[in-house]
């Protein structure tokens, strides 16, 4: 069942994910130092407790500014045009992407491309790990649908992630087969370790290499 139309801030940064080879490092350079430092003292003169508590103070302050630091570093790298500061304006804003979008109570708007040269155009309808569900002819043309999830029997799809392709056909014989690109809103921008990646209402998620469009949300 189609119409056609026409033819999320936060990013976490753990202490830990500072690897022993930098703060950690100077730290074992330290105790190697001062267990030295024990060893060769002079018996009749040791070193007062108070001076070993000032070089333990001194040494952990040096270590948290150096950790401020590597903070600082990562955030202004995520600040950049590839970083979480890029895509913060999309909050609020619908993404076109090819990937899995949440389907619930209001219609997906579907972009569709089919071949130019296509005289018959199919839509497949997936969940998101690939499992086709339903097929239906839309017909030739370039544009944007209305998807409002109903089966052959009019009955409302479940709640949850679905995925799209066409098949664009000609004269019987299949010429082309694409992804279609859907709209979802933004809620939420997070960077972790496969980069920056935007939420989409309903849970989906997208890298920001998988965004084609940006519009405003109707209801904006």
């Amino acid at each position: 069942m189609v119409d056609a139309i026409t033819a999320t801030t936060t990013s976490t940064i753990s202490a830990s994910s500072f690897t022993s080879s930098g703060t950690g490092g100077d730290f074992e350079t330290f105790l190697k130092m001062l267990t030295a430092q024990l060893q060769n003292q002079d018996p009749l003169n040791p070193m007062e407790s108070t001076d070993f508590a000032v070089q333990l103070a001194t040494f952990a302050g040096v270590e948290q500014q150096a950790l401020s630091n590597q903070l600082l570093e990562q955030l202004v790298g995520q600040s950049g045009t590839g970083g979480i500061g890029g895509v913060a304006d999309w909050i609020g804003k619908e993404a076109r992407t090819t990937g899995p979008v949440h389907f619930g109570d209001t219609p997906l708007t579907l972009e569709v491309a089919p071949h130019a040269l296509a005289d018959s155009v199919t839509l497949i309808t997936t969940t998101a790990t690939g499992q086709e569900l339903m097929r239906e002819e839309i017909g030739p043309g370039e544009g944007q649908i209305d998807w409002y999830g109903r089966d052959d029997l009019g009955n409302k799809l479940p709640d949850g992630l679905y995925a799209f392709q066409i098949v664009s056909s000609r004269d019987g014989q299949v010429i082309d087969t694409s992804e279609v690109e859907t709209y979802a809103r933004v809620t939420e921008a997070q960077v972790g370790p496969d980069g920056t990646m935007i939420v989409l209402e309903g849970g989906a998620t997208a890298s920001v290499d998988q965004v084609t469009g940006l519009r405003e949300a109707p209801d904006a």
